[in-house]
């Protein structure tokens, strides 16, 4: 019995919510454009979903962009059976998305290998045969596979998230520099990591534009030197941290830096709660966002999770 199509609509508002998607990842491998959603899904361009298949991509673009009336043509109807054994239910073949400010159709994994089918096995004698074999092969490459895990390990994307992208930056110098510091010594960088998983926490993406931990080190050198503290504690001294080497600033590692003595960890606290956070802190975020390394409202969400997290430690020490 011949399978027939069945038009399945998705409500308005599921379009809308697919529709303000952005993808957390794109790239373009060997001219094929490929990318991830939030969600995890999986997407080819027009233009990669073309050339998977060999074709040229309006052919593409003016299949997806007529769908209504096309999944009721001979081509659309096979291409339309083939998503409905996958259970496909979008009324649409692609979703708009943004990326790097420039607008164009991400087709599902789903419907890729929808399509590529087709053009591998069903399209008739007017598509020529140099095509078919292109798209069979690859239909076979990825059918070993599947498209999703191909398009993840194209772009580097770890569909288990062991290090979410906002924690990558921060998990990465730690681990560069977990021993770096010598016995008896404090440095700057691992004593404000509570205020750096604060604010990322807090939604501030802390990367190699926003490094915390140079402008602390900044002011707290300045208060050491005015303050004599060296008389009471002892001379700093220099250890090296290392940057990723994706970081711009990794060009000169190793980064020389000052450990301070132990014994005046207390002092350092004292000063960041009494000084920097009320005034150096906000005074930090307004040069980031002059520079235009953060939006204001992302520094204002800086400043409020850093201070919530301050009362609320006081709160738990008073009762």
């Amino acid at each position: 019995m011949k399978k027939t199509t069945k038009k399945v609509t998705t409500p308005s508002s599921e379009i809308q919510t697919l529709m303000q998607l952005k993808p957390v990842l794109e790239k373009e491998i060997d001219g094929i454009g490929m990318g991830v959603m939030p969600d995890g899904s999986a997407y080819l361009t027009a233009r990669g979903l073309a050339r998977m298949c060999g074709i040229d991509h309006t052919l593409v673009l003016d299949l997806a962009n007529n769908w209504s009336a096309a999944q009721f043509k001979p081509r659309g109807m096979k291409i339309a059976n083939l998503l409905q054994d996958q259970g496909y239910e979008a009324n649409s073949l692609f979703v708009s998305v943004e990326f790097n400010g420039s607008a164009h159709h991400a087709f599902p994994d789903q419907v890729c290998m929808a399509v590529l089918e087709y053009y591998a096995f069903d399209s008739g004698a007017q598509i020529q045969q140099t095509v078919k074999e292109h798209a069979l092969r690859n239909y076979r490459l990825l059918a070993r596979s599947s498209l999703r895990a191909f398009i993840y390990t194209q772009v580097g994307y770890d569909p288990t998230h062991k290090i979410p992208n906002i924690w990558k930056e921060f998990h990465d110098r730690v681990s560069l520099n977990y021993n770096n510091v010598p016995d008896g010594y404090f440095s700057i960088f691992k004593e404000i990591a509570d205020m750096v998983v604060t604010m990322i926490q807090g939604g501030v993406p802390v990367n190699e534009k926003t490094v915390p931990d140079i402008s602390v080190g900044i002011m707290w050198s300045k208060f050491w030197k005015a303050s004599n503290l060296a008389s009471e504690h002892g001379e700093r001294v220099k250890y090296d941290h290392n940057y990723p080497d994706y970081f711009p600033q990794a060009l000169s590692n190793p980064q020389e830096c000052c450990a301070y003595p132990e014994t005046a960890l207390g002092v350092f606290r004292k000063w960041m709660r009494d000084s920097y956070f009320p005034v150096n802190f906000p005074s930090y975020l307004t040069t980031q966002t002059k520079k235009h390394a953060l939006p204001p409202s992302v520094a204002t969400l800086a400043i409020d999770a850093v201070n919530s997290k301050r009362l609320d430690s006081r709160a738990t020490v008073k009762s």
